[in-house]
């Protein structure tokens, strides 16, 4: 009531002052007087904006650190008993360096003086949890850091599917090092920190590029470099199945990645203090769920149409991809535009999954088609519904980031080969990773029950 006093009393002085210049002094008395009177109202509405603020980023945060299970229980599913326990290994391992790499190198790179450029700063970023609580930044500084913590993360969960069942931990782990450290915090200050693509227009609003496909071109390279699983191809070309472990893990780790895909996308929003934030904030909700619905049924329709059979891990695999395409720009399509984008995703899968297989590239679990596929056409297609950025920008963001991360994923992964070595020996494949690389296997009893037969 204060406040709406405060601001009638305002509009009256500047009317009086306005009719009667000798009574503005006496009106800017009336105003003090009304503002002071107002001042805890004032501060009042600003702490529930910072509070809900806040807020966003640590539900968001804490949907997308979700994602790290939903990752692990789809690579889990997805590749063979004899490895489940190392996917699920390096999904908590991967986590857990992005978050401190993060803080030691990543968010000062990606944030810290970037103004315009192509990096921040090297250090520490000393944020103290507690601390930068002021009404300046609008939210929490540790809140702001988590959230982006987590989005880096994100980005190794991706190439940690595609190398599955044939690449040592130890040389995964130092790659995961300077992935999450130095390679995706560069990337990611070119615009989220206000870099050179920030200034020439180029738009990302959760990530298509910027997390997902830079994921995606490390993983090719890494895929390209440590070459196929022993038996994938024939000497003829023949591809050779090898089905996952578990189709309701990889089904529940879809469904984890769609719940935590709202914390993804919504959350990207960046505020939650006004009534216009909360609103857009549900319309990229309801965009981002109508695409994965569109991604799941084109890839089942045209599953059935090219194989005569549904294939449900792409079905599955459809969902995500829906859901990269639509990352890009999560809140200006309508959900006519969110469906086809989506759609569009599913059906790019369908087709580039067994486009990899010809070319001999080994992506155990469709990272690369899911990821970097998707997130290019999620980028490419944001003109479509946001006239602020044009498609020649989109092309040359996309080119940029292809180029620095795969060729920077190429001399990492072939500098890992040359030195330390990045795949385990074919006898070592052939027991599976479980036993050799970190004895515990996921399955015991399945695997003394098969011995013995």
């Amino acid at each position: 009531m204060k406040k709406i006093l405060a601001y009638g009393a305002c509009a009256l002085a500047v009317l009086g002052a306005t009719i009667d210049p000798s009574l503005a002094q006496d009106q800017a008395a009336v105003v003090t007087e009304a503002v002071v009177e107002a001042a805890p109202e004032f501060a009042k509405a600003a702490d529930v904006a910072y509070i809900f603020n806040t807020l966003l980023f640590l539900i968001g945060g804490f949907l997308v650190m979700f994602m790290a299970a939903g990752f692990a229980m789809l690579e889990a599913g997805l590749v063979r008993s004899k490895n489940v326990s190392m996917q699920c290994l390096k999904n908590i391992a991967l986590y857990s360096v992005a978050g401190l790499m993060f803080w030691i190198t990543g968010y000062s790179l990606m944030y810290s003086g970037v103004d315009g450029g192509f990096m921040g700063s090297f250090g520490p970023y000393a944020f103290d949890p507690v601390g930068g609580n002021n009404l300046d930044t609008g939210y929490s500084t540790a809140s702001d850091w988590f959230f982006q913590m987590v989005f880096c993360a994100t980005t190794a969960s991706i190439v940690s599917g595609t190398l599955a069942e044939r690449i040592k931990l130890w040389p995964f782990m130092l790659f995961t090092v300077l992935l999450t450290g130095i390679l995706y915090p560069i990337a990611g200050s070119w615009v989220w920190g206000g870099g050179w693509l920030k200034g020439m227009g180029f738009s990302d609003f959760a990530g298509s590029t910027l997390v997902h496909s830079v994921g995606g071109w490390a993983a090719l390279a890494g895929a390209l470099i440590l070459g196929a699983r022993k038996g994938k191809y024939t000497a003829t070309g023949q591809v050779v199945p090898m089905p996952g472990s578990s189709i309701p893990l990889a089904t529940l780790g879809t469904f984890i990645l769609w719940l935590g895909w709202f914390g993804f996308n919504g959350a990207s929003q960046l505020a939650m203090g006004t009534i216009g934030d909360v609103s857009d904030i549900s319309r990229i909700f309801a965009n981002t769920n109508m695409a994965a619905a569109a991604g799941v049924v084109v890839a089942m329709g045209l599953t059935q149409v090219l194989y005569k059979k549904v294939d449900v891990t792409m079905a599955l695999n459809g969902a995500l991809a829906g859901l990269v395409s639509i990352t890009a720009e999560p809140l200006a399509p309508s959900v006519w535009q969110a469906v086809f984008i989506g759609g569009v995703g599913g059906a790019l899968v369908v087709f580039a999954v067994p486009l990899l297989d010809k070319l001999k590239i080994d992506d155990v679990v469709g990272a690369i088609p899911v990821h970097l596929l998707c997130g290019i056409w999620g980028t490419l297609i944001v003109p479509l519904s946001n006239g602020d950025t044009s498609y020649g920008t989109q092309v040359i963001g996309i080119l940029a980031y292809g180029v620095f991360i795969f060729v920077a994923s190429a001399i990492l992964w072939t500098i890992l080969k040359s030195t330390i070595g990045i795949r385990v020996s074919p006898e070592e494949e052939a027991l599976g990773l479980d036993k050799v690389e970190i004895g515990v296997e996921a399955y015991p009893e399945f695997g003394q029950g098969s011995a013995r037969m």
